[in-house]
């Protein structure tokens, strides 16, 4: 008995099981909608796959085209879902990420998400990002510096 007991923790602790930050919700079911389309856009970004960047950037501009004052996310949305080119992807996910700040500040029912911010983004001018997570995952430069950065705000 004690050695199954034994081999499930170790399975366990294999298997990499953890407490996951449940995904914040919104007042606006379409907000919910669009905020995680925007995270898994970031994702894409993290991992460094613009085909992946693109088309979560597609589903995003529609969903933000149906929310109050989304105009001009959703314009950042498409740029990123017309450009095949990583870097003009994340250049303009820091615009997108300024304007999604501003949609989900005020609107949070339950649950928090993350503001954080790398100085090194954008040559050095800095730039931020939501997230489900307090533990940095740089969309901006993915594997090359995918740590970088820090939490500069929770917002509820």
């Amino acid at each position: 008995m004690k050695n199954i007991i034994v081999f499930c923790m170790v399975l366990l602790a294999s298997t990499g099981m953890h407490a996951q930050t449940p995904a914040p919700s919104f007042k606006d079911a379409k907000l919910n909608t669009a905020y995680t389309q925007y995270i898994t856009l970031k994702d894409a970004l993290v991992a460094s796959k613009a085909s992946d960047a693109k088309q979560a950037a597609t589903a995003l501009q529609k969903s933000l085209a149906d929310i109050q004052n989304g105009k001009k996310a959703s314009e950042q949305a498409a740029a990123i879902a017309t450009s095949a080119d990583l870097a003009a992807q994340r250049k303009a996910f820091s615009s997108l990420s300024n304007e999604m700040k501003t949609l989900v500040t005020g609107n949070v029912s339950s649950g928090s998400l993350y503001l954080e911010y790398c100085p090194m983004a954008n040559n050095n001018t800095g730039a931020y990002w939501l997230s489900n997570e307090k533990k940095i995952m740089n969309p901006y430069f993915g594997d090359a510096m995918l740590h970088c950065g820090s939490v500069k705000e929770t917002i509820q």
